[in-house]
């Protein structure tokens, strides 16, 4: 198919998701769990649980959970800083849940960037977007620097380590948390990497693409479910009016330099929503074409 064709072009080797050898890509990785009292839940606006087109959603189940999945490559190269990237997953989902179904663990083995993967629990399995905690001024920061103590204390990055390039990822409802970080979580974020995930926020991602020229943005959308094409259009509308340069491709059709050489870029699959993440594996892909991360020499 064609889009494994510009793939190639980039010289980047894409494992498919359904591989029945996908248990071997997480040999070059060492997974840690954790938890933090500064993940999104539990949060005191869901210490009631959430209504949703008349169902209730309780906090026990659904807004108490609070951890963390980390995987780094055992082969991590970090001295006084460490690059991290962020994960955050859709409505009725986990963080396991969200692993598995979109091998994101294989697809950042494969990428073979010199970083740790993050995935932090927001709502489970619960049609939400609101991020908890994680809305509150300087609690992502908090929560790095939590992360952080957890690989320093398994001696995975030395004792005076920072954190370095971040880098922000999601699905869907994700789109929420994500802009809130961005907007006042205590820390610079160099890169939002939005799967079919634009339903809103679009101010926040806007100021912050004007007040850095080097912050990427990437929205990879399709025209299923709705909501995302409209937002996606909402955001060019006003990149337009500023003058701000931007691209836009097909993905059947995608050149080869487009995610090297576009900071701000916007992405139509025909795919639905659920399979623009692995199918093929472009969260692989862009961490691959991230200029914020270093590949494992």
């Amino acid at each position: 198919m064609k889009h494994s064709f510009y793939l190639t072009l980039l010289g980047i080797t894409i494992i498919s998701a359904n591989c029945s050898t996908g248990k071997n890509l997480l040999q070059d990785i060492h997974i840690l769990h954790m938890n933090s009292a500064h993940t999104a839940f539990p949060d005191t606006a869901r210490a009631k649980g959430h209504m949703y087109d008349s169902v209730l959603y309780e906090e026990a189940s659904h807004y108490s959970d609070s951890s963390v999945l980390l995987a780094a490559p055992r082969q991590l190269q970090a001295d006084s800083t460490v690059d991290l990237v962020f994960w955050f997953h859709g409505w009725r989902n986990t963080i396991d849940s969200a692993a598995e179904h979109f091998k994101l663990l294989e697809q950042f083995s494969q990428s073979k960037r010199n970083a740790v993967l993050v995935l932090a629990e927001t709502a489970r399995n619960a049609p939400d977007s609101y991020g908890g905690k994680l809305e509150q001024p300087g609690m992502f920061a908090l929560l790095v620097k939590d992360i952080l103590d957890e690989l320093k204390k398994d001696s995975s990055i030395p004792y005076n380590c920072k954190p370095g390039n971040i880098v922000l990822a999601g699905h869907s409802g994700a789109y929420r948390v994500i802009a809130k970080i961005i907007q006042q979580g205590g820390l610079p974020v160099k890169e939002a990497e939005l799967f079919d995930a634009l339903y809103g926020e679009i101010p926040i991602y806007f100021n912050w693409l004007k007040q850095d020229s080097t912050n990427r943005f990437i929205h990879w959308y399709t025209s299923f479910g709705g909501g995302t094409a409209e937002g996606t259009a909402e955001l060019q509308q006003q990149l337009d009016a500023q003058h701000t340069p931007y691209a836009k491709a097909e993905e059947d059709v995608l050149e080869k330099n487009a995610l090297l050489q576009n900071r701000i870029l916007f992405i139509h699959s025909k795919h639905k929503h659920n399979e623009v993440i692995n199918n093929p594996d472009n969260f692989q892909l862009l961490l691959q074409s991230s200029p914020s991360l270093q590949k494992i020499n």
